[in-house]
């Protein structure tokens, strides 16, 4: 998410010095790669980048080729194999084992429908989209269609106009079955000159509510800011929850736990953590919390702590599920300090949202990264 928010300020500041750009993405991979489909880069006419499509080994000969589309206003896909033992062939050692398909598109700073732009109003507030890419592996070196739809609610934006007619029905009919079924989707059809379509889930940046501005929750404020987070800071003390402390905060929250909920707005891409020190308060902070169904709520400290806030709400007739509560929040990494235990809570945060089991790499069987489906 981080990712796509720079690229975005990169497109702004190119259309402030009317800079010619070519948007590069990832839309298809088999086997290992570093990126998977979804992955982008903003190249300028005079070799600038912004994002990545790789560890750092494909970025340089995309980038002549990025150049090349921008000079002929031709959008291109571009195939690298890196499964072939000559892979010095493109100028590096990848190692990757795996056959990574990059569509290049120029952007037309003037068409209010271009990529980026579809992409600035994916992320314009916090509602999941879905943005749809035709590309052509069959004829990879003729012009594509590209990034044209963006489905936002029930309106869709783009120029679904540019779509073969039948292709765009089919296209249509698909949609809504990709927002259901899984983030990303990416499906051949042969029926259409054996074009694929690449189905992508773009969903809004987390949003943490993050209850607690003792010194503690400062590194763990800056760590989620560098993920491109949204952090909502609440806190009682207003001399502890003040910008100066909290620079990456997008919202500071003062006040008693029953004033300070009202004013959050969670949806399915919000979690909270409780880390305020303060046993009453996050008391009435949970009970206020469990009716919002959010899909992490962490709390810092001990089980016992966790087991008496229970207890204290059950005399209240207050039954509480423990599916979404985790307690002690954050991974067993032998954490120490305030900024390791911001790393194991952010990445425990990270691991439940994305509906994965923490593991170590080497133990998972098969590549990294899950394929992704190519048939509905």
């Amino acid at each position: 998410m981080k990712e796509l928010q720079q690229i975005i300020q990169a497109y702004e500041k190119s259309k402030t010095g009317n800079q010619s750009t070519a948007l590069a993405t990832v839309v298809k991979v088999d086997g290992s790669a570093y990126r998977r489909p979804g992955a982008r880069m903003l190249v300028t006419g005079d070799g600038e980048l912004t994002g990545a499509i790789s560890g750092g080994c494909l970025e340089g000969d995309a980038l002549r080729k990025a150049q090349a589309v921008i000079f002929q206003q031709q959008s291109m896909v571009v195939t690298y194999d890196t499964t072939d033992e000559d892979d010095q062939k493109f100028g590096v050692g990848l190692g990757c084992n795996g056959i990574i398909q990059v569509l290049i598109e120029p952007i037309d700073l003037d068409d209010m429908g271009n990529p980026v732009e579809l992409l600035k109003t994916a992320l314009m507030d916090r509602q999941s989209s879905t943005l749809v890419t035709v590309f052509s592996l069959k004829n990879s070196r003729s012009e594509q269609v590209g990034t044209k739809i963006l489905k936002k609610a029930e309106t869709i934006h783009g120029s679904p106009e540019k779509i073969d007619e039948k292709l765009l029905n089919q296209i249509h009919d698909d949609i809504n079955y990709s927002i259901d079924k899984q983030p990303n989707i990416i499906k051949n059809y042969p029926e259409h000159d054996d074009v694929f379509v690449f189905y992508e889930s773009i969903r809004p940046p987390v949003q943490l509510f993050l209850f607690g501005a003792g010194n503690d929750t400062i590194p763990l404020a800056k760590m989620a800011a560098i993920l491109g987070w949204q952090i909502q800071l609440i806190d009682g003390r207003k001399n502890h929850a003040t910008k100066e402390r909290f620079p990456d905060a997008s919202t500071i929250i003062t006040g008693n736990p029953s004033e300070v909920v009202q004013h959050l707005h969670p949806d399915s891409n919000s979690v909270a953590l409780l880390m305020t020190h303060n046993f009453e308060y996050e008391l009435e902070v949970l009970h206020h919390l469990i009716p919002l169904n959010l899909p992490y709520i962490g709390i810092l400290g001990p089980k016992k702590k966790t087991e008496k806030l229970v207890s204290r709400l059950a005399e209240k007739g207050i039954k509480i599920s423990m599916d979404n509560i985790f307690a002690p929040t954050g991974l067993n990494l032998g954490a120490e300090g305030s900024e390791e235990i911001a790393l194991s809570v952010l990445a425990e945060i990270k691991a439940v949202l994305n509906l994965k089991k923490p593991i170590f790499l080497r133990d998972k069987s098969g590549p990294i990264h899950e394929e992704e489906n190519e048939s509905f």
